[in-house]
């Protein structure tokens, strides 16, 4: 947040006006969907904002121009819940929701009707808002339910989420409010077609796509995408109580916060039945996705006394709708080959329309599903599309059959490149295991490229589909042939993001062995595997044609990997394009390699049993850090505890360095890192 500077008085009074009236027309767009003034007069007012925000440096904490601006993060810091966000039981019938009634009745030992309160049931994603001092402090996912992930700087983006609490009555000392996000129905269908006309996977749905867009490391990306709130309950509270659940609603709506499109309070069940009735009539015109309906008893002091299971609060409950369903034909069940490459089975349908969408196909999951369904060609089938679930088929109406449907085999090879297809024992999944099968190669290369593989700065999704779709790169090896003047022909490059490209690329030319194998997107073949097989083989030559019991030989490695390196080296393709790199310019360290280390005197090394977290910007790359640190014995870990021995603190540590403190964890610079590895520095700097 831009710190504050002395501004003339009248200067303060005008942006703190400004805020008061932008938020407030926020508030009436976003939240009450009834703007008052014209998208023109809102620009105007938002202008005049940031200008005297940018002369005079005076920001105040709710100012709407603070919503977006956050650097990238690179990962989500761990939330742990005061009070636990727990999930609800289910009801599918109005029997299970009388039943429901009794229970609370018997739990309460009581025969009157009870007030229960009905909501929609949002299909989004649960988020905890808390607020502390009547501030946005914190927003976390719900996570297992008793911790979530930081994603306060995505939420803040959400033009629906109050910044501020309005104080008119005063404001609790911290509150936790929980609620929903999601997309409504049209701005999914235009993030599809934008991502579309990208080239880019389309979402399945909308709770898909608002969970995607909170998870973003990049606060920008979620900015770009318009997400809602309702909110819809409250965890942990100080300074603020309520008798109900309708008059924390009512309080809700009084501090501007978005709360479901329809609440209503019921007293017995039948009259709860007619409020659930209601809802599910109005499913089809509500902008968003609901599944359901919510019931819960309004009474806070009841709920307090009936209490929750393991997992599930006992005084709530939600009535999930009947799913949509439709009637269909199986054209053709055909076969898609994904980045690993697992070819997954789907049905063509005769196009049919469930819950206002065309459906045209659907996942089968595996071949080993389309077996026991008994799903063949020509089938007459149901289909269905509920909440978060894609369309599947749900069941063969087997009396419909004629005697010309045809059963789907098992693809003998990939359906793509023609290559092996490989179906490891024990397992569900058939692959096509080619490097340059060109259903895979986009994501292989992105894989290749990425942070944990070769480590190829900005070749991330958009540069490689770019690449690939102006036939720059269609293999491996290609990426290793390119020109600097072939980039600079190409939209969103200039001189300097060409050199910076060319220049990552050089880089990647020396890669560890280790590093190298990991970024081939072996299946089942992680970091950890790739380390395991670089400690254990001098060079790469010594795995091609390597077989499974030599593999099984070593120790952690287990047979599933064992397997999966013996078939991807198997294949003469593969073998081809490692060849190929290495003629492209690629050098292959291997300073794992422990074999010759055995034959020597055991001696310990550096940073043996020591562990490190590493925190703010190094002179060298985080992860060649990270490598440095195991290959001298020590452990690299991401997070600060009572374990860690040191911290390596680079500039702009952050948080990191706090909590170093108060745990009096040691703190050493990059330098001294160095020298503890050449163990000239026997007590290093204490911060």
């Amino acid at each position: 947040m831009p710190e504050k500077r002395d501004a003339p008085q009248e200067v303060k009074k005008e942006i703190e006006s400004l805020v008061k009236e932008i938020n407030y027309h926020n508030y009436r767009y976003y939240v009450l969907d009834s703007p008052v003034i014209t998208d023109e007069e809102y620009d105007k007012l938002y202008r005049r904002l940031a200008q005297l925000e940018e002369k005079y440096g005076y920001v105040i904490p709710e100012s709407p121009t603070m919503r977006v601006g956050a650097a990238p993060l690179e990962k989500f810091a761990k939330v742990r819940h005061t009070v636990p966000m727990l999930s609800l039981d289910n009801a599918f019938s109005h029997d299970e929701l009388r039943e429901f009634d009794r229970r609370i009745k018997r739990l309460l030992e009581r025969e009157e009707d009870i007030e229960y309160t009905v909501e929609p049931k949002y299909d989004g994603l649960a988020i905890e808002l808390t607020y502390e001092g009547g501030l946005l402090a914190r927003a976390s996912t719900r996570g297992d339910g008793f911790e979530g992930e930081d994603v306060t700087r995505n939420i803040r983006t959400i033009k629906s989420v109050p910044i501020k609490i309005e104080e008119d009555g005063g404001v609790p000392q911290v509150i936790d409010l929980r609620g929903e996000v999601y997309m409504d129905i049209g701005e999914f269908k235009k993030l599809n077609r934008r991502r579309e006309d990208a080239g880019e996977p389309v979402f399945a749905n909308p709770r898909n796509a608002a969970a995607g867009s909170v998870r973003q490391l990049d606060p920008s990306v979620t900015a770009e995408r318009r997400l809602f709130l309702a909110c819809y309950g409250m965890g942990a509270a100080k300074g603020v109580e309520f008798k109900s659940h309708s008059e924390f609603m009512d309080w809700l709506r009084e501090k501007r916060f978005p709360v479901p499109a329809v609440f209503e309070k019921a007293k017995g069940m039948e009259n709860v039945l007619g409020a659930v009735e209601k809802i599910e009539k109005k499913r089809e015109s509500f902008r968003f996705e609901i599944d359901g309906a919510v019931i819960k008893v309004d009474d806070l002091g009841l709920q307090q006394k009936l209490g929750s299971k393991t997992r599930e609060p006992r005084w709530a409950i939600a009535y999930k709708f009947t799913a949509h369903q439709a009637t269909t034909k199986i054209k053709d069940i055909r076969g898609s080959v994904g980045r690993t490459g697992v070819i997954t089975p789907y049905a063509v349908f005769e196009p049919v329309r469930i819950g206002g969408v065309t459906v045209t196909k659907s996942t089968l999951h595996n071949w080993d599903e389309i077996k026991r369904k008994d799903i063949r060609i020509g089938d007459t089938v149901v289909v269905e599309r509920a909440g978060d679930v894609i369309p599947h088929v749900l069941m063969t109406i087997k009396e419909k059959r004629t005697g010309k449907e045809k059963e789907a085999p098992v693809p003998a090879h990939c359906p793509i490149c023609g290559g092996e297809v490989v179906r490891e024992e024990g397992e569900v999944a058939v692959r096509c295991v080619s490097l340059s099968c060109p259903a895979q190669v986009q994501e292989k290369i992105i894989h290749f490229a990425g942070r944990n593989g070769m480590d190829i700065e900005g070749l991330g999704e958009k540069n490689v589909e770019l690449l690939y779709t102006k036939g720059l790169i269609k293999k491996f090896e290609d990426l290793y042939g390119l020109k600097k003047e072939d980039l600079l022909r190409l939209p969103r490059f200039a001189q300097k993001s060409a050199s910076n490209m060319m220049n990552a690329i050089e880089r990647s030319k020396t890669p560890t062995m280790a590093r190298l194998l990991y970024s081939l997107g072996i299946p089942h073949v992680g970091e950890y595997a790739a380390r395991l097989l670089a400690k254990n083989f001098t060079q790469l030559e010594d795995l091609y044609h390597v077989q499974p019991e030599k593999m099984r030989s070593i120790k952690h490695l287990g047979d599933k990997i064992a397997n999966s390196i013996s078939v991807f080296f198997k294949d003469e393709k593969n073998i081809k394009t490692m060849e190929a790199l290495k003629s492209a310019g690629l050098q292959i360290q291997n300073p794992d390699f422990i074999g010759e280390k055995k034959k020597q005197k055991k001696q310990k090394l550096p940073l043996e049993g020591m562990t490190f977290v590493i925190s703010g910007t190094l002179p060298a790359p985080r992860k060649a850090v990270e490598e440095m640190i195991e290959a001298e014995g020590g452990h690299a870990s991401s997070a600060i505890s009572g374990n860690t021995d040191y911290l390596v603190a680079g500039e702009k540590p952050g948080s990191k360095l706090d909590r170093a403190r108060e745990l009096s964890v040691k703190t050493v610079s990059y330098e001294e890192l160095l020298e503890l590895i050449k163990g000239r520095s026997k007590n290093p700097t204490l911060f």
